[in-house]
């Protein structure tokens, strides 16, 4: 396998940030005019959020969205604009089709990007893959991939590599991964990677979680010397869409609800969720840096195995071994077809 003797060090860089800080804090002072984003699923939760962020310093930002329509009545209606008055100057927001589960979608999403900016001669100098969906009932997709690996993981995976031109073309791009610590539930099931042999909800998650982690660890690796680096981010616990397909029962035993539907205190609002993709994507602290799993607006720690909080904090070394990353990178490259580095 490749060997990353340059990789930047998982350990906290000390950013000034912590677990309350918001979206809008971390991206004060950044000026991101003139440039490009994309974020899958940027009209609900923390995707939301992110954009608002983004859209706020400036950025032109491209929501990709499984239901266009209801997309764009969701930014409407937070106030994010579409367009703005002539002569004025900002960031706005657009929105396009993007079913992450249908490689024809995923591919008609790129290619219409890349034909729009080739034309005004603008790279990706953001790209955020921010969709998911977590703890689905069993459910195949494509030539029967399971459902949550593939919508989470190789939507994403042959997404930035179908963009990787625009990547490259950008200035200094970033790709951020939106992992959790769900990763910490499986690692990448190399033997049974679809689920055939019995479907586990949560390990199935895990799985895909695993999988975004080790996608930017790998991807920041093949893509530093064009000046793209990537970043995997868990965003903490929030109480979004997220977890539509888990019935109340099960969150209140899980201690993240009471009877009454109160949220734990220790989960995020939105936009305490949204901020570390947002630092990751545009704090100048990171330049020269990549391939880490960040939390809480800083690098994360590896997991402390056998402390209180190991399974809520901290990277599990399964989700950032390179010599899985490089494995995974071509299992999906030749599930999908698509590799930008083949």
């Amino acid at each position: 396998m490749n060997q990353d003797t340059s990789r930047t060090p998982q350990h906290k860089t000390g950013s000034g940030f912590g677990k309350e800080s918001t979206a809008a804090e971390v991206i004060a002072g950044i000026d991101l005019t003139g440039r490009t984003a994309i974020v899958t699923g940027g009209y609900s939760g923390l995707g939301l959020e992110t954009v608002r962020a983004l859209v706020s310093a400036g950025a032109q930002v491209l929501v990709g969205a499984r239901r266009p329509g209801h997309a764009r009545e969701i930014l409407e209606e937070a106030g994010i604009p579409f367009a703005l008055p002539a002569g004025a100057e900002g960031g706005t927001v657009s929105v396009g089709a993007l079913d992450l589960a249908d490689l024809a979608s995923v591919t008609s999403f790129a290619d219409n990007f890349l034909s729009a900016s080739g034309e005004s001669g603008a790279g990706l100098d953001i790209l955020i893959n921010n969709a998911a969906i977590m703890a689905s009932p069993e459910h195949r997709v494509g030539p029967g991939w399971e459902s949550q690996f593939a919508t989470n993981h190789l939507g994403h995976f042959a997404l930035t590599n179908l963009l990787w031109p625009a990547l490259a073309a950008g200035r200094g791009a970033r790709v951020i991964s939106l992992s959790s610590t769900g990763h910490k539930l499986s690692p990448i099931r190399f033997d049974d990677i679809n689920f055939d042999t019995g479907y586990d909800k949560w390990k199935a998650y895990g799985q895909a979680k695993t999988a975004n982690s080790l996608f930017a660890v790998h991807l920041d690796f093949l893509g530093r010397d064009a000046g793209v680096r990537a970043f995997a981010v868990h965003p903490g616990g929030i109480m979004t869409e997220l977890q539509r397909h888990l019935p109340r029962e099960e969150m209140v035993a899980a201690g993240w609800m009471d009877q009454d539907g109160n949220v734990d205190a220790r989960f995020k609002t939105p936009a305490q969720g949204a901020a570390t993709s947002v630092w990751a994507a545009t704090s100048p602290a990171l330049e020269g840096m990549g391939g880490v799993y960040c939390e809480d607006c800083d690098i994360a720690e590896p997991t402390r195995t056998g402390s209180p909080e190991a399974r809520i904090r901290g990277v599990d070394a399964h989700a950032v071994d390179p010599s899985d990353a490089a494995r995974l990178w071509t299992l999906s490259a030749e599930m999908t077809g698509i590799n930008a580095f083949g």
